[in-house]
């Protein structure tokens, strides 16, 4: 893994993005199979969180991709409230028990390990790798290739529907460019990892059922134009502070 991270960056993290996909599709598939949600996923999601972590430990890469505290005051980042918003947003729909306890609790877990993985690949990996040629470049890919890796929903057996795909693609796709410029300000990615994680937990007490289609595309406006109006927001503030 050393050798490949030394030879090209890129690479490395374009085979971790394929690896992660691949193996989580294959977790959720095999949890199916076992017939308890989430089983075999929170199984993968740890080994490849275990592994990442030894090998950015080991390389003493902790402060290179994020795992550290901020460089800059919550405060000139509005307290981080859109974020907040951000968090509500599957709630929206109204609060239900979709499993059982322990289901529940294994969900939870899987999603933070999604949270963390997603933003050291995307966020991490992928960004610095290509950021230092282009980092307006970096900053779109990070974003946009974020955002379209949520569409194998549709084919790993998840049963997403849709329009809610579609969807999702598009505010995921606001929601890495927010995150992308979170940690280009900060230089950390704590946040984003917490947040990402917790957004995708709270996914577990959806009330979908209460969700129309017009309700849907409404919130998936809602949340594009918050978390693209505050990535702008933050991208202004990092112009002024280079000039």
């Amino acid at each position: 893994m050393k050798y490949l991270y030394d030879k090209s960056k890129i690479w490395f993290a374009i085979v971790w993005i394929v690896v992660y996909c691949i193996l989580m599709s294959i977790g959720d598939s095999l949890s199916d199979v076992v017939g308890i949600e989430k089983s075999v996923t929170l199984a993968i999601g740890i080994l490849l969180s275990a592994i990442l972590l030894c090998f950015l430990k080991r390389n003493r890469l902790f402060e290179e991709y994020g795992l550290c505290r901020s460089k800059t005051s919550a405060k000139s980042m509005l307290f981080y409230i859109p974020v907040f918003i951000m968090l509500t947003a599957n709630l929206w729909y109204g609060v239900t028990l979709n499993y059982g306890i322990a289901e529940t609790v294994l969900y939870i877990f899987s999603m933070f390990c999604v949270g963390f993985l997603e933003e050291i690949i995307f966020r991490g990996f992928l960004f610095k790798a290509m950021c230092k040629d282009n980092i307006k470049a970096a900053v779109i890919v990070s974003s946009v290739t974020f955002g379209i890796g949520h569409i194998i929903n549709l084919i790993n057996g998840s049963g997403a529907e849709l329009l809610p795909n579609l969807l999702q693609v598009i505010y995921a796709s606001a929601a890495g460019f927010m995150f992308v410029m979170m940690y280009l300000k900060t230089k950390s990615l704590i946040v984003c990892i917490a947040s990402h994680g917790l957004f995708n937990a709270l996914s577990v007490f959806a009330n979908e059922a209460n969700a129309t289609q017009e309700m849907r595309i409404i919130t998936a406006i809602i949340l594009t134009l918050i978390l693209g109006g505050y990535a702008v927001y933050i991208a202004s503030t990092i112009k002024t502070k280079a000039k």
